[in-house]
């Protein structure tokens, strides 16, 4: 089942309102795509083409085999899918760049070039840490630049820096609910 396009209207302003759904196996192409553009996020550098990110183990391990046991994730649309967000856990054996634990899964997201500065992406991973918390997960990470735009959408939803490897940094969300006293 495909999502829809929902408009409100307040004060006289038409605004879209964006559908969110899980990935499924469908979603492959989409999923790879975004992974594309979350490792191509820099204007200044050079972008990967997809089959180069998906030949590269350390790149293309992060959607391969979609969806494989314990991977989550939510797709953003208006008419057509305009972002993505995903978890998927890794071994010590396979890290991914933001590793943190086997018991940790790593985020990923994406958002098209023409959605962006719009709320798609915080929409999508405060929704992706909504469910991360429902599944009863310790933590989310996940590793980006220290330049990216994003770093601060993850800090304002509560990632902490906790390492850092190749110039990026580690990001860790503890999700346990804290004890109060």
């Amino acid at each position: 089942m495909r999502g829809h396009c929902s408009r409100v209207r307040r004060r006289g302003i038409t605004f879209r309102v964006v559908n969110l759904r899980p990935a499924t196996s469908d979603d492959a192409a989409f999923l790879r795509d975004m992974l594309g553009v979350a490792v191509n996020w820099h204007p200044d550098r050079a972008a990967r083409p997809i089959g180069e990110l998906m030949a590269d183990p350390a790149v293309g391990h992060y959607v391969q085999g979609w969806p494989i046991d314990g991977d989550y994730g939510l797709i953003a649309e208006i008419t057509d899918p305009i972002g993505a967000a995903w978890w998927r856990s890794f071994a010590n054996s396979d890290p991914g760049y933001g590793f943190v634990d086997e018991e940790t899964p790593e985020v990923t997201i994406g958002v098209s070039e023409a959605a962006r500065g719009q709320g798609v992406g915080t929409t999508l991973l405060a929704s992706l840490i909504r469910r991360a918390r429902l599944a009863a997960l310790p933590a989310l990470s996940l590793s980006v630049e220290p330049d990216n735009p994003a770093a601060r959408l993850y800090a304002r939803l509560g990632f902490e820096i906790v390492g850092g490897t190749g110039g990026a940094q580690t990001m860790l969300l503890h999700l346990a609910a804290r004890k109060r006293g």
